[in-house]
């Protein structure tokens, strides 16, 4: 039975029914102890009953209570009213993203943010060994003010870090029989689909799946049935993104179709990657085809985006310079390896060239490369991304976990990193050789400048 307004759950109150899902329904209450209005959602006595249904339910609270980051629903509390458990979040205002999808394909450069939000939110939770196993449009939520957050992590699984490492969310009993079948057709991988253990690149292809259908506002799988919408994610390769818009850049659809590989050794292997590549085309026009640079920074920190095996050097050099023309940047290709092409920064001089790359499978190095001498030259650095580099020649770079990672500093000429502060979303120079720092902590985001000295602070992002 739904209950009624008023009715005391634990030390909040209802206000009235929030809706409902396939593990409870959702009441909106009030926290009288902190005077602030929560979300509650209550698993029915009926389903308390079944050991597997509740099971599922502790395991979103732990999973979600585990992780704090602003693009995952916040989890408050855990407690049992009339032998039923319910978990507290904060209560969200707007729409699930599959609303939003009713109207269409969305603008690129709001699938293009929103995609941003979901990697980080994602890799947020993998690092501390949780996997959703059931991302997709209705467990997205967009809240009024412009932030995602992913919903329901009733099917996430304890599993280790992305390095191998045991995770550090608190322990949780979640074996699936070998065999059965966990997730939402359509958005399943294919390792889902065949009953075979899902990991965290799982998720990655969901993700796949759900930017497709923002993109095209059509679904990556679809069929009559289950099983046909199965089989095909087993068999079929989604429509080209480019015959529902021909505006979308070759380089966004070509991490669509990396998401989407159907083995998982082929996909990208981390969500911060994902996350990566995508903030590389986040200067992206919804009227453009183009992959533009990114924006230039006040303290000319320039980063450059490019496809896999082809990035832009040429012209774009000139833009090191400070000059009121606007030059049309030319594009030379530099290398015919195969890999992923993560990232670059100019040097003051705008002559040099530091990125991040992995060819032909092996780990991710640090190159640097000169118009004069295109050839690049490994700088013996790996398993590391490149912020910025100083008018001395430092360089400033994150691990290899971005966005909620180590900040080192290494010589331009090469040598070993030396780390020098944790948690940084993201770093550049300052004209007098200081390091400004963007640092997420308590879902919120910090800007420092110098280190230590806070100078904006917000509950959204700082890029």
């Amino acid at each position: 039975m739904p209950l009624a307004s008023g009715t005391r759950v634990g030390p909040y109150e209802v206000v009235s029914s929030a809706g409902a899902g396939g593990m409870g329904e959702v009441y909106r209450a009030r926290d009288r102890r902190l005077n602030r209005e929560v979300a509650i959602k209550v698993l029915p006595p009926a389903f308390s009953a079944d050991a597997d249904r509740l099971r599922r339910f502790q395991q979103e609270a732990q999973a979600a209570a585990a992780l704090n980051h602003p693009n995952i629903l916040a989890v408050y509390d855990f407690g049992q009213h009339d032998e039923s458990p319910y978990i507290v979040t904060e209560l969200l205002e707007g729409e699930t993203l599959r609303d939003r999808l009713h109207s269409g394909a969305l603008p690129i450069r709001k699938a293009t943010e929103y995609a941003l939000q979901t990697t980080r939110g994602l890799a947020a939770a993998h690092e501390k060994g949780i996997v959703h196993r059931d991302l997709k449009p209705e467990n997205i939520f967009l809240t009024r003010d412009g932030r995602l957050k992913i919903l329901d992590f009733g099917l996430a699984k304890l599993t280790g870090s992305e390095d191998g490492r045991p995770g550090d969310a608190p322990t949780m009993t979640a074996h699936t029989e070998p065999g059965v079948v966990m997730g939402t057709a359509g958005y399943m991988s294919p390792e889902q689909v065949k009953g075979l253990a899902a990991d965290h690149r799982s998720d990655i292809f969901s993700f796949g799946a759900i930017l497709y259908e923002m993109l095209s506002g059509k679904r990556a799988f679809h069929g009559e049935s289950s099983v046909e919408i199965m089989s095909a994610i087993l068999k079929q390769d989604p429509t080209e993104l480019s015959e529902a818009n021909r505006k979308i850049p070759p380089g966004l659809e070509r991490i669509v179709r990396h998401c989407l590989e159907k083995n998982p050794e082929e996909r990208f292997q981390s969500a911060r990657d994902v996350a990566f590549d995508l903030e590389s085309l986040s200067s992206l026009s919804s009227g453009s085809a183009a992959i533009r640079p990114a924006r230039v920074l006040r303290w000319n920190r320039m980063l450059i985006s490019a496809a896999v095996a082809v990035f832009l050097v040429g012209a774009g050099f000139l833009f090191g310079r400070r000059s009121a023309v606007t030059i049309q940047p030319k594009f030379h290709r530099l290398t015919f390896q195969r890999g992923m092409f993560y990232g670059a920064a100019f040097s003051p001089d705008g002559h040099t060239v530091v990125y991040s790359a992995s060819w032909n499978g092996n780990p991710r190095e640090l190159y640097s490369t000169r118009a004069e001498f295109p050839e690049p030259r490994q700088l013996g650095i790996s398993k590391y991304g490149v912020f910025g580099i100083s008018a001395t020649n430092e360089l400033a770079l994150g691990g290899s976990e971005f966005f909620d990672t180590i900040l080192s500093r290494a010589p331009l000429a090469g040598g070993t990193p030396h780390a020098v502060l944790e948690h940084i979303h993201f770093a550049t120079w300052g004209p007098d050789g200081q390091l400004a720092i963007v640092r997420l902590a308590g879902g919120r985001a910090r800007l420092e400048y110098p280190p230590g000295k806070p100078l904006y602070e917000t509950a959204g992002y700082i890029n």
